[in-house]
């Protein structure tokens, strides 16, 4: 018996010593499930718009110098409303404002876009837009528009580079303009959706904005033309054309604010 007991100590021993060192490989293990777990949510959360239940909390990221917004992802207020006639728009439809006009008076309206800036820059904006009322291409066809917290606002043709009224910089176009926000409008006499997008009356400005550094942005639209339709806007920077970005598919991943 003495003999027999002797044979058995060591297996019991080295079942205990397998058992001890398989336990903190499990706890690795799961701890290491975990922490991917948590990077997963994330990465769904960021990139997932249904996380957020109301459009005010939409934060719309910008990715390879590219963002790219549905213009109904917003919350609007007053005489918004969206339409759905004609094919010529993606998404839902497009909004357009039924309301008074506001062609001297920006701040009516007001639809706000957050975005966030990852590569920071200089980055053109432009807008999918129609004239929905009449049928001169010349009227009910811009929309005020304001980036109020970045680091410069402007429109360029050639060597002009002009800033908005009262925003501290000069010089101004000519045409409506006032507290920071450009009046922004479509040309030609077409009434259909087009990407174009400039200020400054009768010498057309392309749009402009810098991000100095990355974060948060916010994007300002307030009605001006009554019957002006916005389907889409996109900015980007000079890694990309204007037709790679207006004719790209991808839209900007939506995150909670």
């Amino acid at each position: 018996m003495r003999i027999i007991n002797s044979r058995k100590r060591p297996t019991s021993i080295i079942i205990l010593l397998f058992i001890s060192f398989l336990i903190p490989i499990t706890n690795s293990c799961s701890k290491k499930d975990g922490i991917l777990n948590e990077l997963n949510t994330d990465m769904e959360t960021d990139n997932n718009s249904s996380t957020c239940a109301n459009p005010v909390d939409y934060v719309f990221n910008e990715r390879n110098g590219l963002v790219s917004v549905e213009f109904e992802e917003a919350e609007f207020s007053g005489d918004w409303a969206i339409k759905s006639d004609g094919n010529s728009f993606s998404g839902k439809g497009y909004m357009v404002w039924q309301g008074t006009q506001h062609l001297h008076e920006p701040g009516n309206g007001v639809a706000t876009f957050k975005l966030k800036i990852k590569n920071s820059g200089t980055y053109q904006f432009v807008w999918k837009s129609a004239v929905k009322t009449g049928t001169n291409g010349s009227d009910h066809n811009d929309t005020w528009l304001r980036f109020a917290d970045a680091a410069n606002f402007f429109a360029k043709n050639g060597n002009s580079i002009v800033y908005p009224k009262d925003s501290g910089k000069t010089p101004n176009p000519e045409g409506a303009t006032k507290d920071g926000w450009f009046k922004v409008y479509r040309s030609g006499s077409d009434l259909d959706f087009k990407w174009n997008s400039l200020t400054y009356d009768n010498y057309g400005h392309t749009i402009f904005v810098n991000f100095e550094n990355p974060g948060t942005y916010t994007m300002e639209v307030s009605a001006r033309s009554s019957g002006h339709g916005i389907d889409r806007f996109v900015l980007f920077n000079d890694s990309l054309t204007l037709a790679e970005a207006t004719e790209s598919v991808e839209f900007s991943a939506i995150s909670c604010n």
